[in-house]
């Protein structure tokens, strides 16, 4: 069968609505449970800034204890952390309670198995096989325990620290940190800071409400500001949950995860390291692509969504890939996307070039592209509609072979994503102004 509520990234949606309710998620942890620890076992639970997050942990872990096994409570944690701690603490999978990116009025729930590794659809579709009926409650002397464990970003801070050379130092460098008023708030500065950088902090005061809200890799324009007002020498930005990691340079430019995934891969090959192919997605920009190729480097693209890189590299026996919204993979150091480390191995590639971040990005052109969230009164399914397929075709023989016209649905909401590639800047902005407001009619 299809999954109906399992996304890209897990199950998402706004919270109080179906599937984000406290019964369902009640239901959703016994049918994980039933699938990854039939005979019990030991789950870690994490969760990001958001207010939600209590509700929805109290019936995970009611759910998960009700069914027989013991819910370790990490607390707020970035996603990663979550993933590293499910394999440190010896248990049988890992739940992260966050909607990522988006609005606090959201939120999700996503799993690892017991080797910090996102589930392969598979196995989503065998939990929601599981999820019209009613929660298991075993008896009293089969009922697992819960507990907090107090020590979780300690440990999780010690990982990260463990993926940098010994040695290795930041003394001098003034960075501009914005932790999205997200899951990395504690973690990301310490580190940072133990490590001998001057720590700029911003997004760093959760209330529940804030997290995203105006800061963070989805909106940059704050860290930017902040770089250039008082000349740091750089800017980091993660999301809501810590998986995602962007950067400005000292004069304010934007470096997207396409240039950092660039910038990694370039000095992995110089130092005679790489390992396999680079995999980007099918939104990856194509000055990648191109830049790679003249630097001698194997790159492939898979679909949207970092569980797909993650397959690929696999299959093809690569380490490094990522999506150009900072979602970065290096397999050597982290089993998953990790926004803090990924960024570490950055500043690793600065300190031993001695290059800043625009000169380590410089050989990589950017061609313009658009992407234009198209919100549907319902999910579309692309690939089933003749007309949207109509009008793609329709924009595909107008921009002929100058560039690359991408269409997807989300995994996650009713949007369509519509995103034009080209040479000429003009030309994809209209190209993708009339086919985002073709699709809109047509989803309306």
């Amino acid at each position: 069968m299809a999954r109906e509520f399992f996304g890209t990234d897990g199950i998402r949606g706004r919270v109080g609505e179906h599937p984000m309710t406290a019964e369902f998620t009640l239901r959703l942890a016994s049918a994980a449970a039933r699938v990854l620890a039939p005979n019990g076992g030991r789950v870690v639970i994490g969760k990001d800034t958001r207010v939600s997050g209590y509700m929805l942990e109290s019936a995970l872990e009611a759910g998960f204890v009700a069914a027989g096994m013991d819910a370790l409570l990490l607390g707020p944690l970035p996603t990663p952390g979550i993933a590293h701690l499910t394999q440190a603490l010896n248990a049988d999978l890992g739940v992260v309670i966050s909607a990522s990116h988006n609005p606090y009025y959201d939120n999700g729930i996503k799993f690892f198995d017991k080797n910090g590794v996102k589930l392969p659809d598979a196995v989503e579709e065998r939990i929601e096989n599981y999820l019209t009926e009613p929660a298991i409650t075993r008896e009293s002397s089969e009922l697992g325990k819960a507990k907090r464990v107090d020590s979780a970003r300690e440990d999780y801070q010690h990982f990260c620290l463990s993926t940098v050379p010994d040695g290795f130092r930041l003394d001098g460098l003034k960075i501009v940190l914005d932790c999205s008023h997200g899951a990395g708030y504690k973690v990301a500065p310490r580190v940072m800071g133990e490590l001998g950088a001057e720590i700029v902090p911003i997004g760093c005061s959760p209330n529940g409400t804030n997290i995203n809200d105006g800061c963070g890799s989805t909106s940059p324009g704050l860290m930017t500001v902040t770089v250039k007002a008082i000349g740091a020498d750089l800017g980091i930005a993660f999301d809501g949950d810590g998986d995602r990691v962007l950067m400005v340079d000292a004069a304010g430019n934007l470096i997207d995860g396409d240039q950092l995934l660039y910038l990694l891969a370039k000095a992995r090959k110089d130092a005679g390291t790489l390992v396999g192919p680079v995999v980007g997605t099918l939104m990856t920009n194509l000055g990648l692509e191109r830049a790679l190729v003249k630097s001698g480097i194997d790159f492939r693209r898979a679909n949207v969504g970092d569980r797909y890189v993650m397959e690929m590299l696999k299959e093809a026996g690569g380490q490094l890939g990522g999506e150009t919204s900072g979602h970065l993979l290096c397999l050597d150091k982290t089993t998953t996307g990790d926004g803090l480390v990924s960024a570490l191995q950055v500043l690793v590639v600065m300190r031993q070039s001695g290059r800043s971040l625009a000169e380590l990005t410089s050989d990589m052109p950017r061609f313009p592209q658009t992407l234009i969230n198209v919100r549907t009164a319902k999910r579309v399914k692309v690939d089933e509609s003749a007309e949207i397929k109509a009008a793609v075709e329709q924009a595909e023989q107008r921009l002929a072979e100058r560039g690359r016209i991408l269409v997807r649905a989300s995994g996650t909401e009713p949007v369509v994503r519509v995103m034009v590639e080209g040479e000429d800047e003009a030309e994809v902005n209209q190209l993708a102004e009339s086919l985002a407001g073709e699709i809109e009619r047509i989803g309306a």
